[in-house]
């Protein structure tokens, strides 16, 4: 049964409105330490992005507040009790890493100078990751301002990452080895967005994904393709005929046993996907494509979000100069990923393609198939208590309908709900606009002050509709 929920909207707003100015400056702050972790130069400006934030975060009110080490980039953990011991623990998932960014790359200011212009405020991490972690702290000030409590109405934790724009190398390692203070009922990423500035949403899952090269090889060195083409076999034209084999004509993708276990998507679920206002037409060329295309029964948006897939990242081999060079080459290779969904078990998935490539390659060629790490898919239903409560809260942020939507790629989101057993939660405000990666990143401050006030509720609502497990 539902209880009423306590935060008073217009407390919020107006808590909200008078620290505007300092939340927005001290996101600025922020923002101009260029914590690109992908570079090795900038170690000392990631540590000091660690540094100046838990500090914030203490001040904040987070009697805990660490830095905590990896064999890479450091992490910030936070935490912060209820006073009320029955209340569910929520961990707040972002990062704090930056991608590269330059002024020569096409921006119109320097990138880590935040500048508003309109509404807009404009620096490399503004919508990712920075400004999405960042409004988290006056969120949970503003509930605090709105309750009259002194301590959140759940227990509160964040886990603020220094390597996602990295590919996360050491992030599982780091939830294994502090599991137990991680420990949660239920995780919150703010690393993802919204459809757009009209239509909020929330994410209800991320594909995980496998990546694996096989290599091919044939003669022990190029030959003359006068002298043994047609009597030995040619590891290019195997590398070819493996991925004409990947899918049938219905796209679908080939491997025996790759399906097993996916979990389909319901007709209510595909009913939420139809209502959003999508344009196949613009979102074409926005992927510079000429024609949609994929596995046959399934819309372009079921296709992305809620199905497998197997995708050709690169293939090779033989002469690549100009003009010809007639020989049959010694090796060939085939770089594939792919997009798996929930139900999907990475282990028996790579089992399944390493199966199919033995099927598939002819006697006379020998061939190597590595692996790198997986991520595994996360998926939460869409009758879950605490997915409903951040819906209520968005809701109400934002006075309209919230809508849902998956993301089609992938990240450590996944690590958090294998390792700690937790559902993922999504609440990001960012919109495609944003140009995470690109030139010229930004963030919608209208919006930023919309999660701010999102999470101001949310806390209320988990605490007062959802109990922990017994």
């Amino acid at each position: 049964m539902s209880h009423p929920v306590d935060t008073d909207v217009s407390a919020v707003r107006t808590f909200i409105e008078q620290h505007r100015a300092a939340f927005l400056d001290d996101l600025a702050e922020w923002l101009r330490i260029p914590s690109v972790s992908a570079q090795p130069d900038h170690a000392p400006d990631v540590r000091r992005s660690a540094d100046w934030l838990a500090a914030k975060l203490e001040e904040t009110g987070f009697p805990v507040a660490e830095v905590w080490p990896t064999d890479g980039a450091p992490a910030v953990y936070a935490e912060w009790p209820s006073d009320d011991p029955e209340a569910p623990t929520v961990l707040v998932y972002g990062h704090h890493d930056v991608q590269p960014a330059a002024v020569e790359d096409g921006w119109d200011s320097d990138p880590f100078e935040p500048v508003v212009r309109g509404n807009r405020l404009y620096a490399r991490g503004a919508a990712d990751d920075k400004g999405q972690v960042f409004f988290h702290t006056l969120g949970v000030r503003a509930h605090l301002a709105a309750t009259g409590r002194t301590a959140p109405a759940v227990h509160l934790k964040l886990l603020i990452e220094g390597e996602e724009e990295s590919s996360s190398p050491h992030f599982r390692a780091l939830v294994e080895a502090h599991a137990e203070r991680l420990a949660a009922d239920a995780v919150i990423v703010s690393d993802t967005g919204m459809w757009s500035e009209d239509t909020p949403t929330v994410c209800t899952g991320m594909r995980g994904l496998a990546e694996c090269e096989i290599r091919l090889s044939g003669p022990d060195q190029d030959i003359h393709s006068g002298s043994f083409g047609g009597a030995v076999p040619n590891p290019a034209t195997v590398a070819a005929r493996l991925v004409a084999a990947l899918h049938d004509e219905h796209a679908r993708v080939a491997v025996p046993g790759f399906y097993d276990g996916v979990v389909e998507l319901t007709d209510r679920e595909r009913e939420l996907f139809a209502e959003l206002p999508f344009d196949e037409e613009r979102w074409l060329r926005t992927a510079r494509s000429h024609a949609a295309y994929g596995e046959t029964g399934h819309t372009t948006l079921e296709r992305v979000w809620a199905r497998p897939t197997a995708e050709v990242n690169g293939i090779g081999g033989g002469y690549q100069g100009p003009g010809s060079k007639t020989i049959i080459p010694a090796t060939a290779f085939v770089k594939l990923s792919f997009r798996l969904v929930a139900g999907q078990d990475p282990d028996q998935v790579e089992k399944a393609v390493r199966a199919w490539a033995a099927d598939q390659v002819p006697a006379g060629i020998r061939y190597e198939i590595a692996f790198s790490p997986a991520t595994r898919p996360c998926l939460t239903p869409l009758d879950h208590p605490a997915l409903q409560s951040v819906v209520r809260a968005m809701g109400r942020a934002f006075e309209g309908p919230v809508r849902f939507t998956r993301e089609g790629g992938s990240g450590p989101a996944a690590d958090l709900q294998e390792v700690l057993g937790a559902p993922v939660l999504f609440l990001g405000i960012s919109v495609p606009s944003d140009g995470w990666h690109a030139p010229n990143e930004k963030v919608e401050l209208d919006l930023l002050l919309k999660g701010v006030e999102t999470t101001a509720y949310l806390w209320g609502d988990l605490a007062a509709n959802w109990r922990r497990a017994p």
